[in-house]
C-alpha cells in the first residue's frame, strides 16, 4: 500500500506552518528560511522498509524506516525524535514523541489524492498542512 507514496514531489503549498513550527520550538531564523524553501520529496519503498529524502537548497534530509518499528531521527531543525511509521488504510502516519525535555510530540499523516501528496501535522492542537505535486 505504501507504494503509492513512491516517487518524486514538489511542495506547492503550505498552510499554518510558521504557527506550527512556532509549536514545536523552531526558531525564527529557521522558520523564516524554511517558509521560503520549495523542497522535493523522493519517496522509495523496498517492502517494509521507506525511504524519504526531501531535498531544498538548504539541506537534504534523509528519513528511513520500517513501518511499525520505533526510531529515533534527528529533525530538520536538529531536536531528536522517537519516530513510529505506521499505514492504516491508505494513510501513512507517523507519530513523533520526544527525546528531549521541553520538545513537543507531532502526528503526522501523509496520503495521496489524484496527483497530489498532503501531508498534516498537529502538535498540541496547532495544525498545519503541507501539498505536494507529483513531479
Amino acid at each position: 500500500m505504501a507504494e503509492k507514496f513512491v516517487g518524486k514531489w514538489n511542495l506547492v503549498e503550505s498552510e499554518n506552518f510558521d504557527a506550527y513550527m512556532k509549536q514545536v520550538g523552531v526558531g525564527w531564523a529557521t522558520r523564516t528560511m524554511a517558509a521560503k524553501l520549495k523542497p522535493v520529496l523522493e519517496v522509495t519503498v523496498n517492502g517494509n522498509h521507506v525511504k524519504m529524502v526531501s531535498t531544498s537548497t538548504f539541506k537534504t534530509v534523509v528519513t528511513e524506516f520500517d513501518l511499525g518499528v520505533e526510531f529515533e531521527e534527528e529533525t530538520a531543525d536538529g531536536r531528536k525524535m522517537k519516530s513510529t511509521f505506521t499505514l492504516e488504510g491508505d494513510k501513512l502516519i507517523q507519530v513523533q514523541t520526544p527525546v528531549n525535555a521541553g520538545d513537543k510530540a507531532s502526528h503526522f499523516v501523509r496520503y495521496v489524492e489524484g496527483d497530489k501528496l498532503i501531508m498534516e501535522m498537529e502538535s498540541e492542537g496547532v495544525k498545519a498542512k503541507r501539498i505536494y505535486t507529483r513531479a
